[in-house]
């Protein structure tokens, strides 16, 4: 075998473990919390706000519910859904490194969580704010 022939066998692998092992566990990683971050600013022509993202997680809303209600106060730590009890895993993309790495689901979630939060979907600003304030967690 020439070791071009090999290295390119390799290659060919690799790529196909890295693709199964990520279909495996639906890491779809079509995006990142930087990239979603620069979309939702661009959207508004707004730069995001860590404080005001962190009042706007912490705060109760129109159902006197709070993202915290279920992510916790710090989102560093497993939740808890406030109706269900279903755990839900840390939503820091610092200690879960999987979120924010699937534009459909983050849009998804996004659309669900604010409609019970706030009666309604959260605004591309407010998805920066908190977006930037859960980046920011150390």
């Amino acid at each position: 075998m020439t070791s071009f022939t090999y290295l390119f066998a390799t290659r060919f692998v690799w790529t196909g473990l890295i693709g199964l092992l990520s279909t495996t566990h639906g890491f779809a990683a079509d995006t990142s919390p930087d990239a979603l971050l620069t979309q939702y600013q661009q959207a508004v022509a707004q730069k995001a706000d860590r404080v005001r993202g962190q009042k706007f997680f912490t705060s109760t809303h129109a159902n006197e519910l709070s993202c915290a209600s279920c992510h916790g106060n710090p989102p560093v730590t497993p939740g808890k859904h406030a109706s269900t009890g279903k755990t839900i895993a840390p939503l820091a993309p610092l200690v879960h490194a999987e979120r924010f790495t699937d534009s459909a689901k983050v849009e998804k979630w996004f659309r669900r969580n604010c409609k019970d939060v706030l009666s309604r979907e959260c605004t591309a600003l407010e998805k920066a704010d908190v977006l930037f304030y859960l980046k920011d967690l150390k």
